[in-house]
C-alpha cells in the first residue's frame, strides 16, 4: 500500500503518533487510506451541500473496509464573479485546485482518491489532479440545480442575465425582474442548464471516471446521496483491483468525452478544459480532434441555454448512458474502461432512452453535426471555438463591420447604450489568458446582446471566452491572442469580418499586405495587473488552443 510510507515499521512511529492524534486506531491504520478531496464552501450554490455528500462517501468507504481522510480545496462561483474584476481569477483557480490536491496527496501518501467537485473550475481542476497523481480514483459531483420558473416557463441562470437586457430594453418591469431574481435558482447545485459545470460533470461519466448518473442526478435528490455511498464503496474495489486514473483516462476515453460533448451541445469551455485534462493525463488531444469528431456526431440533445430542456430533463430521459447508447448504436462509441468496472459499451447497451425528444436519434437530430465548431482563418490561425448548437440559422454565415473594444466593460456599456446595431460584429481584444489576464468568461455582453434582441443579427468574437450559459454567434478562444501578437490585435473599427460556421472559417477582409503592415506597426495594449497569482499565471499560461495550461 502507498500509505505504508507513513504507517509501516518502527521508523514510522512518529507518523503513527500523529495519525493517532487524529483518533485513528491500530485497526484502522492497517486498512487502505482513501483521500477525500472535497470543495465544500458557503459561497457557491453548487458546493454548499457537499458536506452531506462527503459524509455519504466516507460512509461508503468505511462499509467497504477503507479509511477516509478528508481535505478541502477552493472553489469560486463564476456567476458571482461575472462582469467584474473577480472573473479574471476564475480560470486560474483550475490550476490552484489541481496544484493544491497534488501537493496534499504527494505529502500524504493516500492509497486511492475520491474527488468531490461541482462547478466550472473545480471539475477540470480535480480531473487534472487525478491525471497527474495516477492513483485509483473516482468522481462524485455535487449534482445539478433544479430549474426555476417564470411565467410558467422553466428558466436558469442564463435567462436572468438576458432578462436584465429585456429590462434595459423596457420589455419587462422591475417587479418582474425581481420575480426572476427570486425564482431562477431554486435549489443548491450547479446551475441548471448545460452550462460549463454540468457539461464537465457529464464529462466525468463520458470519460468513465464517474459512476452512471454522476452528471445528471439533481443535487437535492436522495438518489445523489445513495450514489455518494456507492462511490465510496467503489473506490475500495478500484484500489483492490489496482485500477488507476490513467487506466481510465485513455485516448479512447477522451474521444468518447468529446463525442458525448458534441451530442449534448455542451459548453464551449470544454474545448479549453478537456485538452488541459488530457495533457495532465499524458494524452495528446487537439482542437483538430474536436472538429473531426463533430463531423461524425449529430447533436441529439438541445438543452438550456440553447433549448428549453434542463439537466433534470436529461436525467429523466436516461442521462449520459442513454446518450452513449445512441452513439453506440451508430458505432461511434470507443471501447473504454470505467470506474463502474464495466466498459462504456456495456453501460450504453443496458441504458434506456425514456424521452425521444430530450435524447433524439441521429435520424431526428437537432443538428447533423456536433454542437461545437472550431473556426480558423487569418485572425484565428490556431483556432477559435463557437457553440454552433446555440447559433440561430441566420447567423451561421455572417459578414459585418467590426466594433472594436479592449475590455468587457467597454463592450457592455456600448451594448446597453444602444451603440451596437444590427449587422455589427463586436470584437473584444486583450481578454485572453495573457491579455486579460485570466481569460475571464463574458456572459454579460452575450446575454446583453440576446436581451436587447440582437442575437439574430449581431456576432461577437474575442480572444477571451464565454460562459457555458452563452448562446448566439459568440466566437471565443481566438488564438493566438492579442497579447501574444495575434492577428485579432490589428482589427480596427469598421473592418469587415466574415464568419462562416458551416465551412469553419473566421477572417477579416484585408489583404495579406495590409495585415503584414499592421502587424509591423502594432502597439500592444498592456493592462495593469494587481494580484501576484495573476502575474504568475500571465507569465506561464499557454494559448487557449492548448487549453490555457501553465507551461514552465
Amino acid at each position: 500500500m502507498r500509505s505504508d510510507n507513513m504507517t509501516k515499521g518502527l521508523k514510522r512511529t512518529p507518523h503513527l503518533s500523529l495519525l493517532k492524534a487524529l483518533g485513528l486506531t491500530d485497526e484502522e491504520i492497517g486498512k487502505p487510506i482513501i483521500g477525500i478531496a472535497g470543495s465544500f464552501n458557503e459561497i457557491v450554490p453548487g458546493h454548499m451541500h457537499l458536506r452531506t455528500l462527503i459524509d455519504a462517501v466516507k460512509a461508503g468507504v468505511r462499509m467497504a473496509g477503507g479509511i477516509p481522510l478528508e481535505f478541502n480545496t477552493i472553489a469560486i462561483c463564476d456567476g458571482l464573479a461575472m462582469n467584474h474584476e473577480g472573473m479574471k481569477y476564475s480560470l486560474i483557480t483550475r490550476s490552484l485546485i489541481a496544484d493544491s490536491i497534488e501537493a496534499t496527496t504527494m505529502a500524504t501518501p493516500f492509497d486511492a482518491m475520491v474527488f468531490i467537485p461541482s462547478c466550472d473550475k473545480s471539475v477540470p481542476g480535480m480531473l487534472m489532479a487525478a491525471g497527474r497523481l495516477n492513483l485509483p480514483s473516482i468522481f462524485l459531483s455535487g449534482g445539478p440545480m433544479l430549474a426555476g420558473k417564470f411565467r410558467n416557463k422553466k428558466i436558469g441562470l442564463s435567462n436572468v442575465f438576458e432578462y436584465v437586457g429585456e429590462y434595459e430594453k423596457g420589455t419587462i418591469s422591475e417587479c418582474e425582474l425581481k420575480e426572476v431574481e427570486n425564482t431562477a435558482c431554486p435549489t443548491c447545485g450547479s446551475c441548471s442548464g448545460m452550462y460549463t459545470a454540468n457539461t464537465m460533470n457529464c464529462m466525468t461519466e463520458a470519460l468513465g471516471i464517474g459512476l452512471p448518473g454522476n452528471g445528471t442526478i439533481p443535487a437535492v435528490y436522495s438518489e445523489r446521496i445513495r450514489l455518494a455511498k456507492l462511490a465510496g464503496m467503489q473506490i475500495v474495489k478500484l484500489y483492490n483491483e489496482d485500477i488507476k486514473a490513467r487506466d481510465i483516462l485513455t485516448k479512447e476515453a477522451f474521444l468518447n468525452a468529446v463525442a458525448v460533448d458534441m451530442a449534448l451541445g455542451g459548453s464551449s469551455n470544454t474545448a479549453l478544459h478537456i485538452p488541459a485534462v488530457a495533457h495532465d493525463a499524458g494524452v495528446d488531444l487537439t482542437l483538430d480532434d474536436f472538429n473531426k469528431i463533430a463531423e461524425k456526431i449529430a447533436q441529439i440533445c438541445k438543452l438550456s441555454p440553447s433549448g428549453n430542456y434542463f439537466i433534470e430533463d436529461l436525467n429523466e430521459a436516461g442521462g449520459i448512458p442513454a446518450v452513449m447508447k445512441v452513439l453506440h448504436e451508430n458505432n461511434l462509441l470507443e471501447e473504454a474502461k470505467s470506474v463502474a468496472l464495466k466498459s462504456q459499451k456495456e453501460i450504453a447497451e443496458k441504458a434506456v432512452i425514456k424521452d425521444n425528444d430530450v435524447i433524439r436519434s441521429f435520424d431526428n437530430a437537432y443538428n447533423k453535426r456536433g454542437g461545437l465548431a472550431v473556426l480558423k482563418g487569418n485572425i484565428a490561425k490556431n483556432g477559435s471555438i463557437v457553440k454552433a448548437a446555440g447559433v440561430k440559422p441566420e447567423m451561421m454565415v455572417h459578414e459585418g463591420p467590426a466594433r472594436v473594444f479592449n475590455s468587457e466593460e467597454e463592450t457592455v456599456d456600448a451594448i446597453y447604450s444602444g451603440k451596437i446595431k444590427a449587422g455589427d460584429v463586436v470584437v473584444i481584444k486583450y481578454e485572453g489568458p495573457k491579455g486579460g489576464p485570466g481569460m475571464r468568461e463574458m456572459l454579460a455582453p452575450t446575454a446583453a446582446i440576446a436581451g436587447m434582441g440582437l442575437d439574430g443579427s449581431v456576432a461577437l468574437i474575442t480572444d477571451g471566452r464565454f460562459s457555458g450559459a452563452t448562446r448566439g454567434a459568440s466566437i471565443g478562444h481566438i488564438s493566438p491572442e492579442a497579447a501574444e501578437g495575434g492577428e485579432i490585435a490589428i482589427i480596427q473599427e469598421g473592418d469587415i469580418i466574415t464568419i462562416d460556421i458551416p465551412n469553419r472559417t473566421l477572417n477579416v477582409k484585408l489583404s495579406d499586405e495590409e495585415i503584414e503592415n499592421r502587424m509591423k506597426n502594432l502597439k500592444k495594449v498592456t493592462k495593469n495587473v494587481k494580484g501576484l497569482c495573476l502575474k504568475k499565471f500571465a507569465q506561464n499560461v499557454s494559448s487557449a488552443h492548448k487549453g490555457a495550461i501553465e507551461e514552465l
